[in-house]
């Protein structure tokens, strides 16, 4: 799912930042930007990492393929290099009805609480 920029989009995060976005060790980008070249993040001087909204989108690809999909990170590689935009359209799609689930128990919440006030 691509970020929209605006005022506060970042151009560059921390693989502090990353890994937390996606619930991950840091030693695990690490790995995985060992296994997959479409990882490439800036590093200065002293080898700290700075991931560009596009390292961060296939990291989102990756994650999806592999934590829930429950892909090997070979069979992720041969999937993204196979088709990248339908695993991305499905990434997508599952991620919306995520949203629409998550506000659809919001709403059932709600209701059961009026309920329960009656």
């Amino acid at each position: 799912m691509a970020i929209k920029k605006d005022k506060n989009t970042k151009l560059y995060y921390s693989i502090s930042e990353v890994a937390e976005m996606f619930h991950l060790k840091e030693s695990t980008l690490r790995f995985w930007e060992k296994e997959f070249d479409t990882i490439c993040p800036r590093t200065n001087a002293k080898g700290v990492r700075f991931y560009k909204q596009e390292d961060i989108n296939n990291i989102r690809l990756i994650h999806y393929l592999v934590k829930e999909q429950g892909l090997t990170l070979a069979g992720a590689r041969k999937k993204l290099k196979v088709n990248k935009d339908s695993v991305t359209r499905q990434e997508e799609i599952v991620n919306r009805l995520k949203l629409i689930k998550e506000k659809l128990l919001s709403l059932k919440a709600a209701f059961d609480a009026i309920d329960a006030a009656k």
